[in-house]
């Protein structure tokens, strides 16, 4: 029988503290039943212990107590001796489930929302789809629309900008997505088997935690993280350290500029040492750029790796999250087998929003220049607030990018997420972020929302971390 981990589970619950009126324990008996008529949870599944699922949903053991006893009562739930409590469901046992690790995407019902890291829409974003005319409109409305690979015009437009960064490149060497975390999906379903080992930052971005999990991948965590630890080298050693082992990795997933959850940036020294590596032991690799013209330093951001095989990038991050265009760098065989793929899922991405692409690429000096400047008054903003009013917390001022990557002495900050939620406050805990559910004392606090939506949070935030 298979288990699932507390903290897994308590990604997957969200929503059921707010869900109306009624009592805690049966609203959270109605949460468990919902994810095992859905499937989230399939049906065989032993639940956590009850007091390791209070701990992590910030409740008292009778509250989990009650709502494990109305389950059983309705015939979903089977508790046996030394076997602990099975959930009863619609779900088939060899079905892929996902994570939870994106599930604050589903529910948006929080009073304040600090459960994504996602940007308002900069304002050249406004003016390049007010531009749009009938001129423009011509050319596409003369063909069917479906461009698997995506509009010729905007497939070069991105070779531009990888060759302005020094990075030879050409149009059939670009593969546009819808956005970049179909870009990831596709490439975890193109390279890796079930089994394979993956070998990922640690921690790294959710989204692609879920898509290798749900390719059945066997993720390996590299590093580690700590305020103060410096930039360099750490993830690297630990990467050369198990390539001396018998493990062999398939693919090697990294985010060398404006890191997500932690906005850190390789240095020069370490980006080397990245690129040694993985050329000294012919490694696949992928590098996700998503967020690195979210850059605070003046200019444009690092180009890839010349040792990347694979590159994402998206126009969601610097322009606006709405804008679900994203691409994939590669060889040009590897981008014809990809789109290959999407076809199965998705023939081809909206024309109107790569017209607006086009357009958004001309601009991107003016858009980095608002994006950033509304990013340092952010930070600043939202540095002096905690320093104000939760001086204990601790945080590396990040490179880039939309949010703090802060630790909380003291806490588990997966019960502390529960109960913000409950207080009307979402915040996602730094185990989303980990492979192996690890940083627990931590919390990705986004800034750009401003001070008035910090200042409400952060009392809810404090509060319960102290419980």
């Amino acid at each position: 029988m298979s288990r699932i981990a507390a903290p897994r589970l308590s990604r997957l619950l969200t929503g059921w503290a707010a869900d109306g009126g009624g009592a805690l324990p049966a609203r959270l008996a109605a949460a468990l039943a919902d994810l095992a008529e859905r499937g989230d949870v399939p049906a065989g599944t032993v639940l956590p212990s009850q007091r390791e699922l209070a701990a992590v949903l910030g409740v008292s053991r009778s509250t989990v107590t009650a709502a494990y006893a109305l389950l059983e009562s309705d015939g979903r739930l089977e508790s046996r001796r030394g076997s602990g409590s099975r959930l009863r469901g619609a779900g088939a046992l060899d079905r892929h489930v996902g994570e939870g690790r994106l599930a604050s995407f589903d529910t948006r019902t929080a009073a304040v929302d600090l459960s994504s890291g996602a940007l308002p829409g900069l304002r050249v974003v406004t003016e390049a789809f007010g531009e749009l005319g009938p001129a423009d409109l011509a050319g596409p409305l003369r063909t069917d629309g479906y461009h698997p690979h995506g509009l010729p015009e905007l497939r070069e437009g991105i070779a531009a900008y990888y060759r302005a960064a020094g990075l030879p490149t050409r149009a059939e060497q670009i593969l546009v997505t819808t956005g970049s975390q179909q870009a990831v999906w596709l490439i975890a379903q193109a390279l890796v088997d079930p089994g394979d080992t993956v070998v990922v930052e640690n921690p790294t971005y959710r989204g692609a935690l879920e898509a290798l999990r749900a390719r059945g991948a066997r993720i390996v965590p590299v590093g580690g993280d700590r305020p103060g630890a410096g930039r360099a080298g750490a993830d690297v050693a630990a990467l050369r350290a198990l390539l001396g082992t018998s493990v062999r990795p398939r693919l090697v997933y990294l985010q060398p500029s404006v890191h997500n959850p932690t906005g850190r940036t390789l240095d020069s020294a370490a980006r080397g040492a990245w690129t040694s590596v993985l050329a000294d032991h012919g490694l696949t690799s992928v590098e996700d750029s998503s967020c690195a013209e979210l850059t605070l330093s003046d200019g444009a951001p690092p180009g890839p790796l010349p040792s990347s095989d694979f590159t994402i990038g998206t126009f969601s991050k610097l322009f606006w999250g709405g804008l679900r265009i994203g691409w994939i760098r590669a060889s040009a065989p590897a981008v014809a087998r990809l789109a290959g793929l999407k076809k199965a899922v998705d023939l081809a991405c909206p024309v109107l929003e790569q017209l607006v692409a086009v357009r958004l690429l001309a601009r991107l000096p003016e858009a980095r220049a608002e994006r950033r400047a509304a990013l340092r008054d952010g930070l600043a903003t939202a540095e002096e607030v905690l320093r104000e009013r939760a001086p204990g917390w601790e945080w590396d001022r990040p490179a880039g990018g939309p949010a703090l990557w802060v630790r909380v002495p003291g806490a588990d900050t997966e019960s502390l997420a529960q109960q913000a939620r409950r207080r009307g406050v979402a915040v996602v805990p730094g185990s989303a972020f980990s492979a192996v559910d690890g940083f627990r004392d931590r919390v990705r606090l986004p800034f750009a929302q401003g001070r008035e939506v910090l200042e409400k949070a952060l009392p809810v935030l404090l509060e319960c971390a102290r419980r």
